[in-house]
């Protein structure tokens, strides 16, 4: 249970968003302390966002796969390899 004595003026702002929302004052508080609580919260990064990095999926790659060449070579002989398969 929550007891908030507000000014006059604030009441009004209460009483006009109620109105317009059609919601209860116990909602809007709640909705109010969600929003302002997830402001609070740290970023996610953007892999954080869409599930985190995939499982299994560099285990095998080279340990030099992060110059652009040898990233270019691999995928070219990638493609090769798979057209070639399909002829």
């Amino acid at each position: 249970m929550l007891s908030i004595n507000l000014d006059k003026e604030t009441e009004s702002y209460l009483a006009e968003i109620i109105t317009k929302e059609n919601i209860t004052s116990e909602e809007l508080l709640k909705q109010l302390i969600y929003q302002h609580w997830q402001t609070l919260q740290p970023r996610q990064t953007l892999v954080e966002r869409r599930g985190g990095h995939p499982k299994h999926l560099l285990e095998d790659a080279p340990d030099d796969l992060s110059l652009r060449e040898n990233r270019k070579n691999i995928v070219a002989n990638y493609i090769k390899n798979r057209h070639q398969k399909s002829n």
